[in-house]
């Protein structure tokens, strides 16, 4: 089970500054779709022009 539940993890569209990013790829801070960002799986996902925000990864709608 413990399995299952990390490939739903990883298929994560949406994360927000300050959490470990949940699969690699490119990732755009919400409100600003020009300024795509690579993250790797596990590295925590900081803020956008000094301020927290949600990340959206580009890739999401192609890996589902």
């Amino acid at each position: 089970m413990k399995r299952i539940a990390l490939l739903k993890a990883r298929q994560a569209a949406l994360a927000s500054t300050g959490t470990h990013c949940p699969a690699s790829g490119l990732w755009i801070p919400e409100g600003a779709p020009q300024e795509a960002h690579t993250f790797f799986e596990g590295q925590v996902l900081p803020s956008y022009q000094g301020e927290p925000t949600m990340w959206r990864r580009l890739s999401a709608a192609k890996d589902s």
